[in-house]
């Protein structure tokens, strides 16, 4: 339940449309569901601004379609990150408007028109293979209703395809980096924008990679001002850092 939906409730209390009972009947589950496999938080929108994230990986497809359906019954928009098609394919029996988006492994049911989304945040790739993660973080950035613009495979190696679209740098209201190997492109981008940049370092790359590990620490010692990192292969992480500094920016 979000503000919206609670002053709705409250307003229409005052008008008399419902009564006391039924207020108390919708509040009854506030602040956490127990399904006794998972304590559905209910209050996460109310005190973050959008609701709680299922992680998919790791539970059955029963216990994810359950869970989407009791959080689409209460909020507007549900996202689920790391979901495999059998999962999608039982949450849609249970939320027809379930959408999959197969690269970012994303499940997003909505009931809200997200064509219009606030702020302007800019995802970029170093490489193709680092789609996934940056996919990731854009279809959750638009779960959140956030305008994103992709710009995609413009790493270091040829830095030439990044210098030439350095109007989109100037535009974005912040900026998500994603990029594996030695993740040299968030420092690039730092340096050439004035916007927050928040890195994302993939597990992409040869042996020395060590598993994101490489990118990881370049990113933090970056050298660059306004350089901000979440976990390897973390692009949900990366949007909702991105919805926190828009939203704060749009309510000051």
């Amino acid at each position: 339940m979000g503000r919206d939906e609670l002053r709705i409730l409250l307003e229409s209390l005052l008008s008399g449309k419902i009564t006391v009972e039924q207020v108390l009947e919708q509040l009854s589950q506030l602040p956490y569901e127990d399904l006794g496999y998972a304590r559905l938080d209910h209050h996460r929108e109310l005190r973050k601004g959008f609701p709680e994230v299922v992680f998919c990986q790791g539970k059955t497809v029963e216990q994810v379609a359950e869970i989407f359906a009791r959080l689409a019954a209460k909020s507007k928009t549900v996202l689920g990150t790391r979901a495999s098609c059998e999962a999608f394919h039982a949450v849609k029996e249970r939320c027809p408007n379930a959408v999959y988006h197969q690269l970012a492994r994303c499940i997003v049911v909505s009931s809200e028109d997200s064509s219009e989304g606030k702020g302007n945040v800019l995802v970029i790739s170093a490489g193709t293979a680092d789609l996934p993660v940056a996919e990731e973080a854009a279809v959750s950035a638009e779960a959140m209703g956030l305008k994103v613009t992709r710009l995609y495979d413009v790493g270091v190696s040829g830095i030439h395809r990044l210098l030439e679209n350095r109007r989109l740098l100037q535009e974005a209201t912040v900026v998500i980096v994603v990029a594996g190997m030695e993740g040299a492109l968030a420092s690039v981008v730092g340096g050439l924008t004035r916007r927050p940049v928040i890195a994302v370092p993939t597990s992409v790359g040869y042996g020395a990679n060590f598993g994101g590990l490489s990118a990881l620490l370049t990113m933090l010692n970056s050298c660059a001002p306004g350089v901000g990192v979440v976990n390897i292969d973390n692009g949900y992480g990366a949007a909702a850092l991105a919805y926190a500094i828009v939203d704060t920016g749009s309510s000051i």
